[in-house]
């Protein structure tokens, strides 16, 4: 004689048959969309680490700028040259592993050095003209090619960092 728990057992074991490779299926589905979003989230990332590298090898750049090379040497010491300022800015773009013969000028009023880096440097600038006196500083600003291949989707895009760091002159 059947009992009721003996039908309940029945369909149970009935309906986890009919459903036997539906977890495989699900996650077949999701699986693809999981990864494009993780990896997403990694190119997503390493663009803000090479924008954070870009303006931590600014500041270095317009640092360099503003101190003067010599304090003990007559007329109160000399500001670098643009070639020096372009080579700490390359110095830290090297030590981040950045390619810094990827380093362009972008849209600059100041002046474009010519060697690699290409960065815009621009001195004597009025930084905060509401002060009296008004502060005067340099301006230190590039961009950098960055391209981000998200997958499962056909388009590479192709992006332009651009940073620039405004650091007052010492007196």
């Amino acid at each position: 004689m059947r009992t009721l728990r003996n039908e309940f057992a029945t369909c149970l074991s009935r309906r986890r048959n009919s459903e036997r490779g539906v977890e495989v299926v699900e996650m077949a589905f999701i699986l693809p969309v999981l990864m494009m979003l993780l990896l997403g989230i990694f190119y997503f990332g390493r663009g803000y680490n090479v924008y954070e590298t870009m303006t931590r090898a600014a500041r270095e750049g317009a640092r360099a700028a503003v101190a003067p090379a010599c304090s003990a040497c007559s007329g109160g010491g000399q500001l670098p040259s643009m070639a020096t300022v372009a080579s700490v800015v390359q110095a830290s773009l090297v030590a981040s592993s950045l390619d810094p013969t990827q380093v362009a000028c972008g849209t600059c009023p100041g002046t474009c050095n010519g060697s690699a880096p290409t960065i815009c440097y621009q001195n004597n600038v009025v930084l905060n003209p509401s002060t009296t006196p008004p502060e005067y500083g340099v301006i230190v600003s590039f961009t950098y090619p960055y391209q981000m291949a998200i997958p499962f989707i056909n388009s590479n895009q192709n992006l332009t960092l651009s940073t620039s760091v405004q650091m007052r002159q010492e007196n």
